[in-house]
This record gives C-alpha cells, sequence and structure tokens, in this order.
C-alpha cells in the first residue's frame, strides 16, 4: 500500500468515520476492479456474451470483469465497441434514466422534469468516458458538445468521440468562460470538475504524490468558476450535474452548499438509489442535500462525488444568440479538427469507399500499429474499409503490391509485443 497523505489521512478519518475509514484503507490490500461499457449502437443486444461478468446495477451495458485483461490488444476496443471505464463514473446512466426523457427498454420514454432534451454540454469532458456514456444514453437528435480546454486532452477525447461513432456529437476546445460568451444555452451541462483526485488514490498512485492541501484550494476555487460559467449557459428547466474523484467536503459540499447559497434560482434534485449499492450521502455536518459519495471498499468502485441541481427560474432569453454567430465565438479558439464541429457520424470509417475487408486478429493488430498491410489479389484498388468481426477500424489505400495504412499516427499502438493468439474480452454468439 502507498503512504497516504499524513494531512490526508487525518482530514479523511475525521470526515468519513472511523469505521469508515478503515473499510477505505483496507480497499488498498485489494484488487481495484475493472469495469467496461458497451457500445449499444455496436453491440447488439444478445448477440455478444462477456465470460465470467457481472452486471454495474447503476448502468445499462455495464460490466465488472472478473480480471484485467490487455484492453491495448484487443481490436474491439479500438473500434469502440466498448469502453473501459471505473464503474462509479457510470452512476451518470442512473442519473440520467432518472432525469432526461431517455427511452425506457419497452421503448417509451421515462417521464423526466426536462421534457425534450434539445442540446447537452459536457464541460470538462476529456478522456471521454462520460461523454460517451451521454452521447449513447441521449436521444438521437439530440446535439452533445463535448469540450476539453486542454488541447492534447481534447486530442484524446477526439479519438475517443470518434471511434464511439454517433451522430450529433461535437468536440470542442474551449475554456468554460467560452461557451459563457458564446450564449448559447443547454438543457443539461455536466460539470465533472478538475480536482484533486482522492477518489483515485488506489488506483493511481501518481494522484498520491500530486496531493496537497494547497491543490485542494486551488481546485475548490476553480471549481465554483467553471460552475458559475455552466449557470449562465443552462436552460431554465434545465439540469447541471456537478461531479469530482474527491472525498473532501470544500470540493464537494461546502461547494454545493455555497451554489445553492449564491444562485436563487438552484435547487437540487433527488436520484433513487438502492440500499445494496453502499453509496454514501453528505458527511458534511448540518448538510442534508441529496449528493451522491463512492467509496473504494464500501461500493464496488473507485472514488466519486455527484449532485444533480436543476435551474428553476427563467433565463433571459434576449440574451441567447444565433446558433451561428454563437458557434464563431466557440470556433475561433477550437477544434483538434474542423470535422468535428460539424453534425454528422464522428464514425473513422471512409465515407467514400464501398469496400470493406474484414481483417485477421494478426492483421488487425498490425493495422493499428500503423504497418502497411498485403490484401487478397481480388481486393478492388483504392480505398478500402478494414473492419475486425465485422466492426470498422479504419481506412487503408490499396495500391496492389499492398495496402498503404491510413489510421491516424497519433491513435496507433506503441508497444512492440504483439500476442500470437486473440483472447477476446466480448464474444459472438
Amino acid at each position: 500500500m502507498a503512504q497516504l497523505p499524513a494531512a490526508f489521512t487525518e482530514k479523511t478519518r475525521l470526515l468519513m468515520g472511523e469505521e469508515r475509514f478503515e473499510r477505505y484503507l483496507q480497499s488498498f490490500e485489494e484488487e481495484p476492479p475493472v469495469s467496461i461499457r458497451l457500445n449499444p449502437e455496436k453491440m447488439a443486444a444478445g448477440s455478444w456474451q462477456i465470460e465470467e461478468a457481472t452486471p454495474v446495477p447503476w448502468c445499462r451495458g455495464g460490466y465488472y470483469l472478473k480480471r484485467r485483461p490487455s484492453f491495448t490488444m484487443d481490436p474491439l476496443l479500438h473500434a469502440g465497441c466498448y469502453y473501459v471505464q471505473e464503474a462509479a463514473s457510470m452512476f451518470l446512466d442512473e442519473v440520467l434514466r432518472q432525469t432526461s426523457p431517455i427511452p425506457s427498454q419497452g421503448g417509451e420514454p421515462h417521464s423526466s422534469p426536462l421534457g425534450r432534451l434539445g442540446e447537452v454540454l459536457d464541460l470538462c469532458a476529456a478522456p471521454g468516458g462520460k461523454s460517451t456514456l451521454l452521447r449513447a444514453a441521449l436521444p438521437k437528435d439530440c446535439v452533445l458538445y463535448s469540450n476539453e480546454p486542454i488541447r492534447n486532452r481534447a486530442n484524446i477525447l477526439l479519438e475517443n468521440v470518434t471511434k464511439w461513432g454517433y451522430e450529433n456529437h461535437l468536440v470542442t476546445n474551449n475554456y468554460p468562460k467560452d461557451y459563457r460568451k458564446s450564449k448559447l444555452l443547454f438543457d443539461l451541462i455536466l460539470c465533472d470538475v478538475p480536482c484533486s483526485g482522492e477518489g483515485m488514490f488506489r488506483k493511481d498512485e501518481a494522484t498520491i504524490r500530486e496531493w496537497s492541501e494547497q491543490n485542494v484550494e486551488k481546485c475548490w476555487q476553480l471549481q465554483r468558476d467553471i460552475v458559475d460559467d455552466a449557470w449562465h449557459c443552462l436552460n431554465s428547466g434545465g439540469l447541471l450535474i456537478y461531479s469530482t474523484c474527491t472525498f473532501n467536503t470544500k470540493e464537494n459540499e461546502e461547494n454545493i452548499r455555497y451554489f445553492l447559497q449564491h444562485y436563487d434560482d438552484m435547487e437540487v434534485v433527488p436520484i433513487a438509489i438502492r440500499p445494496e449499492w453502499n453509496i454514501t450521502g453528505s458527511l458534511l455536518e448540518g448538510f442534508h442535500e441529496a449528493v451522491y459519495r463512492f467509496i473504494p471498499g464500501i461500493t464496488r468502485s473507485e472514488g466519486l462525488f455527484m449532485c444533480v441541481l436543476r435551474k428553476s427560474l427563467p433565463t433571459v432569453s434576449s440574451q441567447k444568440r444565433g446558433k451561428q454567430e454563437a458557434l464563431n465565438i466557440l470556433t475561433s479558439s477550437i477544434s483538434p479538427q474542423p470535422s468535428a464541429l460539424s453534425h454528422h457520424p464522428s464514425d473513422i470509417s471512409p465515407q467514400t469507399s464501398d469496400v470493406r475487408l474484414d481483417l485477421s486478429y494478426q492483421q488487425a493488430i498490425a493495422y493499428l500499429r500503423g504497418e502497411a498491410l498485403v490484401l487478397p489479389e481480388q481486393t478492388p484498388r483504392g480505398m478500402v474499409e478494414v473492419s475486425f468481426m465485422g466492426h470498422p477500424l479504419g481506412p487503408v489505400k490499396n495500391i496492389g503490391s499492398r495496402a498503404n495504412n491510413l489510421y491516424p499516427k497519433e491513435w496507433r499502438i506503441r508497444t512492440t509485443h504483439i500476442p500470437t493468439e486473440y483472447e477476446p474480452i466480448l464474444k459472438q454468439i
């Protein structure tokens, strides 16, 4: 077990209480749970199975795996068939199911305080786990903006969004203040804000080394600024989902209390949860609003805090800009690539080729490594889409003697180790 900072240990023990904190410490001696979330557009229900997997109870399509496989060496991951995501983060699906007009299994929408969703914003979206969950869960005609202020992280976000492969999904590279300046308005905004990362200590020792009381102070102030910008971008009746991956109350309950005191048009929306999920509520004395805290050793997950907020009073409609004018303000400083701004499928498969060729496992790994391929003689020359188990990986240009690899360089597998056999995570029935 890594050495936890003394100041963190002292404060968190007082916050959680002795019994809860001891269970948290014990979790460091256990293997962290491994979980994935299936892409419902690519994984047809009933035609795939995951061996020795158990469902994540608060997320449709979420599964715990018995062990951590080599995800990098699975072409289906690169094809966007599933996303490797921490289970607590998948609680967003339960929140959406209870608050948004998302079709149920029978096809009818659930009752929702939002009515019809038009546009949604994920304001701090990289690397893309919650964004891909949002896009899969939201109505197809809803437009999702996934934003990341840091350029290199925005490129990672774009890669994951592109592989996920949905229409009406835009990637932007702006600061929250740019969205506020644009006066675009959204029905739902996710603020998964930068935080001190205490909830990731078990999973990532680097977060332990980076933690400090000074960083906690810096984070809660930044978080308030982000929410202030986001609140001005929210439609009346709209929802703002606030989340962190940390434990302390300064970045969590105390921020929520501040928001409620600062904004007259804000109220907390409760989410129904099951006792067996072992989700912890407020740990701030005297604060009893509906908040949801995931603690390793208590919940089967890493750490997460979430609260759902509704904007109850009308916004000033006269301040809303026209869509193109608003987009122009954003796009002046935006976008890892221009196509990310258009409302079109962000799939990596070439739109100009009707030829698709399914690869063997060894060929698929060679393609994902950026190597040239030799295709069967009868393969037409020109652009060819290559796939694995029927799922597109990307384009090649077949010139006869070989096929030049057009897979983006920054997405390529870097490792030199290549397994001799495919060990599937998802098995086709």
